[in-house]
């Protein structure tokens, strides 16, 4: 008996030393092997290839949470909201690094030599991803905005020359873009790379500029547009289409209503709205024309990639163009955000420091607000294609072999040449009042309307 209780003993030590987990419901019975305690000695998990055990060692915590040092405590008075305003800056310098991760691996894919299209998908997901960044980061001001003027005037003075206007990686941003140099505001009357001193600095800016911004890399792709085509023997023209279904718009809707007018104030009315949108559309169908505002500034993409977009977006529907027509959509949305994260800048900096000078030694609140306007808009041209839309009545209809090229579905579900020419019939009906086929001579979608 007492044999049998020391040996009970024994093996209730023997299985306290054991792993305190089980896995899969059984002991491991060798505690070295590959199938032993996963807790290591003591219980404790031990670090694989330097991978962090802990939440805490993961995030780096220990280092990141110890970067809030108040310069007014380095003074010996601490204002409290100095770390308001270091935790915002921060948190707004963190998600400017997270953008420009999501800037450049769009860039990335519009680098490849061909554009693989499965990649669409990914490209909105990531520019949906920065929206609504931006979207966190224009709200975010209303937390700083809590802290009053009188507050901000108390620490104000340990800022010394530190100033929002040296956020490197907002510099970055911008160019990463698209901003052209030619049309940023000067910083006092000199570069802002001057502010730079560190070498590295200085060379992460420099390649920003030498490398291709997204507005490059977008224009390219655009210029590469199905149906942009002038060959002669090319089944689908869109250009050629698209401005002889324009003159039969502004025929119909306003030199029309001018002849037919009596009233001669009315007509002279009507007569200066017909030669504006004449001439606003003829400003774009001509690459001399449209390259006279390029030249201005007025206009950042070339006349071929100008097209591409304007197509897209008048043909956003089928199936090819949707997740390009949801892209371009979103490039305007990171523009306006942009645009209204610089507003709120610039109202939080007058209500804090009214027309005080800037801590970095710039006109403050008058600097900042000569950045909110359109030659800080990389994508301007985007916002401007809605000026060049016309009803969708007057869309031309595609063929059928474009209707192809553009759609996902298999071919033999598409309509025979016949079928679709009795809808494109139905179509100029709707639109012209009469058909191809019920009309001698050619197509009111082809024919030249002359203006007098």
């Amino acid at each position: 008996m007492i044999t049998s209780r020391r040996k009970m003993e024994r093996k209730e030590k023997d299985q306290d030393k054991k792993c305190p987990v089980v896995t899969n419901g059984i002991d491991s019975e060798d505690d070295d092997s590959m199938g032993g305690c996963p807790m290591g000695q003591n219980g404790q998990q031990p670090k694989m290839n330097g991978v962090p055990d802990s939440y805490r060692e993961y995030l780096q915590l220990e280092k990141l949470l110890k970067c809030q040092t108040m310069s007014s405590s380095i003074a010996g008075k601490p204002v409290h909201d100095e770390h308001l305003f270091i935790i915002t800056h921060q948190a707004y310098e963190l998600w400017f690094k997270q953008i420009l991760f999501e800037v450049d691996s769009v860039r990335e894919s519009f680098m490849m030599p061909v554009l693989d299209e499965n990649q669409m998908l990914k490209i909105v997901n990531r520019l949906s991803r920065v929206v609504l960044i931006l979207k966190l980061m224009v709200d975010q001001f209303m937390i700083l905005e809590s802290m009053t003027p009188l507050d901000f005037l108390e620490f104000r003075q340990h800022l010394s020359s530190a100033s929002g206007f040296q956020s490197l990686q907002f510099r970055l941003m911008e160019n990463k873009l698209g901003i052209k140099e030619e049309n940023r505001v000067k910083y006092n009357q000199q570069h802002y790379m001057k502010v730079f001193k560190d070498e590295e600095s200085k060379q992460m800016l420099a390649d920003s500029i030498t490398s291709p911004p997204l507005l490059t890399l977008l224009e390219k792709w655009l210029e590469r547009t199905p149906g942009l085509t002038d060959h002669e023997k090319a089944d689908f023209n869109f250009w050629e289409r698209y401005k002889t279904a324009v003159y039969q718009w502004i025929e119909n809707d306003w030199h029309t209503p001018y002849m037919e007018e009596t009233d001669p104030k009315q007509k002279e009315i009507l007569l200066a709205e017909y030669n504006k949108q004449k001439d606003s559309f003829e400003s774009i169908f001509t690459a001399e024309k449209y390259n006279v505002y390029v030249e201005r500034g007025e206009r950042r993409i070339n006349h071929k990639a100008f097209q591409g977009a304007l197509m897209i977006s008048l043909y956003r529907d089928e199936p090819r163009f949707n997740q390009p027509f949801q892209m371009i959509t979103l490039l305007m949305d990171i523009d306006s955000l942009i645009t209204k994260w610089r507003y709120n800048h610039v109202m939080m900096v007058q209500r804090m420091i009214g027309s005080k000078i800037g801590t970095g030694g710039s006109s403050g609140y008058h600097y900042l607000r000569s950045t909110i306007s359109d030659r800080y808009k990389v994508f301007v041209d985007l916002f401007n294609l809605s000026t060049f839309l016309i009803p969708r009545q007057y869309i031309p209809p595609l063929t059928r072999s474009m209707k192809r090229t553009l759609s996902t579905v298999s071919t033999s579900r598409l309509p025979e040449t016949d079928e679709l020419s009795d809808v494109t019939d139905q179509l100029d009906k709707q639109t012209f009042g009469s058909s191809p086929r019920q009309m001698t001579g050619t197509s009111p979608r082809t024919r030249p309307v002359f203006f007098t």
